[in-house]
């Protein structure tokens, strides 16, 4: 299994090799680019390490590879690393079902302190720390297994636990910091102190260009000082300690000035550091997040993370693991929908038969099945490659975060739909008047933002059409980059046409999809459908960049699509790889593979439509129309309202 995963083949990153036009600096043009938007791709360019040339299954795919056994076999937990989590996990179900008030932690606002006590007192602040520094010391698939837990029970625990340690001081402290930060800080967000990671402002979200934080050095360089506001501090205003993410005295590169972002772990007590206001949203009631705003804010030099202008770089790594938290909770939030619905169109008779029967229903409840099985197949494939350290992961993971909670939003609304106006009522409402007490509308609100925060649907899809268009960038971008001197450009054309000259037509070549004997032969089809699949979407791909040239990273709604056939692909054969696991376990091969065919099957459809839309869209005529919009044309759409 271990070599499976650890030492996949090479196929474009061997080809690319002895290309001149190699570094990132060199691959994408911003001449042509306002200055605001060419110094946002500067920045995020220069924290942006390069794909791992070994890639992964996902990210192999946007290239027409295939090579479904780096996941499969499945990744199995070992029997150690199941034992190692089973006694908190049993603890923490047990904990949740007698002790937490979901429904009315949010209708207060508030989770009572004693329940962040027993959580802090059991360790599930600190699932992956380090037993050294007071943790757990377990594995990602068991804090998956963890936030699976909480996740079907309260949204607004999870979002603590979760933010807490996955992106609030742990997460980078474990990734980057020094021995001596460890010490300081792991112990006391360990047991004791809640924390919380600040990036985004005002006028600062995805695009961290545009930071007004700032943090100057002292005359002796021992300090910093912080100056600036943050917004939507998810923990803050329970925090003793945050990251924060703030601007510090730019730096000449290649003779441009180069904005620089640092990462600091900053005390809340600090003089000058301040939380005025607190932020109330749609659902997550209990969620305490702020604004946080810094006067004079002094933060020794010994609390930079990674070092001065590596912050963007920590916050991109610490998300790219941090991000698996929140499908891992999807799926637990959706194995309830899915019993809620299960349990009430089994009960629920109208026109003299339950409504399950009913082909309209029956239709809503298969896809909550499909994709909720799917969903647990990508999140905990993707958590134990983490744990094997098998690759650069962050397109699985990217993926895992967009179409989970893009999936996990429509199985919300579908359950509603499917209880009907019981699915509209508030848990109390129900409970008063003597009726079944299931909190649909609470669920379908609270999970709302995950498809928003720890980037959007829309910013994952940019993300993995970036890493998507790399390897192809490598190869020819220098061609359309007209800042480079042009004898460069001419080597870049001989040298990517030689190069594709060979790895074009091997694009409409029989795809290999490899040993499948050891798979359901059920199963097998699924497997070969993507890995033809998979070498459409590499020439498609390859024609966009042909159409467009420099200008296919404007083709948002292209990439996307793109995007969302690989998406696709991985969880059909996640799904596939899943399935088989669970048949070799003993479970109902039967009932495996009914669920499995059936979300193939319903994944192929969404590829399709993917694919059509590549060539036939109203994407241009759509974003004509809303310039004028914005330009204040069709007054009429404006007009009869309040």
């Amino acid at each position: 299994m271990k070599s499976s995963l650890e030492a996949p083949e090479k196929q474009i990153s061997e080809e690319t090799s002895a290309t001149p036009e190699k570094t990132q600096a060199s691959v994408i043009d911003t001449s042509k680019m306002s200055a605001g938007k060419a110094a946002a791709l500067d920045l995020a360019e220069s924290s942006r390490d390069p794909l791992d040339e070994r890639g992964s299954f996902a990210s192999n795919l946007f290239v027409g590879k295939f090579a479904f056994d780096r996941i499969f076999p499945w990744p199995e937990q070992s029997p150690e690393d199941r034992s190692a989590g089973e006694p908190f996990l049993a603890q923490l179900k047990e904990y949740l079902h007698a002790n937490v008030n979901a429904d009315e932690i949010d209708r207060s606002g508030e989770i009572p302190q004693k329940n962040i006590d027993d959580l802090f007192a059991m360790g599930a602040f600190a699932i992956k720390v380090p037993k050294q520094y007071g943790g757990l010391g377990l594995s990602q698939v068991n804090y998956g297994r963890a936030a699976m837990l909480l996740g079907s029970w309260d949204a607004n625990l999870t979002a603590l636990v979760s933010a807490h340690q996955s992106i609030g001081v742990p997460q980078p402290l474990l990734l980057f910091g020094t021995e001596e930060q460890k010490a300081k800080y792991l112990p006391r967000v360990a047991r004791h102190e809640i924390s919380a990671f600040a990036l985004t402002e005002a006028h600062a979200g995805s695009d961290p260009a545009t930071m007004s934080l700032r943090a100057d050095p002292t005359p002796d360089g021992s300090a910093f000082i912080m100056n600036g506001e943050k917004l939507w501090c998810t923990n803050g205003l329970k925090a003793g300690v945050l990251v924060v993410m703030a601007q510090t005295p730019p730096k000449m590169v290649n003779g441009k000035e180069r904005k620089q972002i640092t990462a600091f772990i900053v005390e809340v007590n600090t003089p000058g550091l301040d939380m005025p206001h607190r932020c109330r949203f749609m659902g997550l009631r209990a969620l305490y997040n702020g604004v946080v705003t810094f006067k004079d804010v002094r933060v020794p030099r010994e609390n930079i993370i990674a070092g001065e202008g590596k912050g963007l770089k920590v916050a991109l790594t610490t998300l790219n693991t941090g991000r698996l938290t929140i499908p891992a909770a999807c799926v637990g939030l959706c194995k309830r929908l899915l019993e809620v619905s299960r349990k009430w169109a089994s009960e629920r008779v109208q026109w003299g038969v339950p409504i399950g029967q009913h082909y309209a229903i029956a239709g809503k409840i298969a896809e909550m099945a499909g994709n909720t099985f799917a969903m647990e197949a990508i999140t905990f494939l993707t958590s134990a490659m983490v744990d094997r350290k098998a690759g650069d992961l962050r397109i699985e993971t990217a993926m895992c975060k967009m179409w989970s909670t893009e999936m996990t939003w429509k199985i919300a609304d579908d359950a509603m739909q499917v209880r009907g106006g019981r699915g509209y009522e508030t848990e109390k409402s129900l409970r008063d008047r003597g009726d079944e007490p299931t909190a649909v509308e609470r669920f379908l609100r609270d999970c709302r933002i995950n498809t928003i925060f720890e980037g959007s649907s829309e910013i994952m899809r940019l993300f993995i059409a970036r890493e998507a268009l790399d390897p192809h960038l490598k190869v020819g971008g220098a061609i359309f980059n007209t800042t480079l001197p042009m004898r460069t450009r001419i080597r870049s054309i001989f040298g990517s046409g030689s190069f594709y000259s060979r790895w074009y037509p091997r694009q409409y070549a029989r795809a290999k999809p490899g040993d499948l004997s050891k798979l359901h032969e059920q199963l097998r089809p699924h497997v070969k459908y993507g890995a033809a699949t998979s070498k459409k979407l590499a020439r498609g791909l390859f024609h966009s960049m042909m159409r467009f040239g420099p200008k296919l990273d404007r083709e948002q709604l292209l990439l996307s699509r793109y995007v969302g056939v690989a998406t696709e692909i991985f969880a059909m054969n996640a799904t596939c790889s899943y399935a088989q696991h669970l048949i070799n376990t003993g479970k109902p091969a039967e009932e495996i593979l009914s669920v499995a065919n059936y979300f193939c099957q319903s994944a192929k459809a969404r590829i399709a439509h993917h694919f059509a839309g590549t060539s036939k869209n109203a994407d241009a005529r759509g974003y004509a129309l809303v310039q004028e919009l914005l330009g204040g044309k069709h007054e009429m759409l404006r007009t009869g309202i309040v």
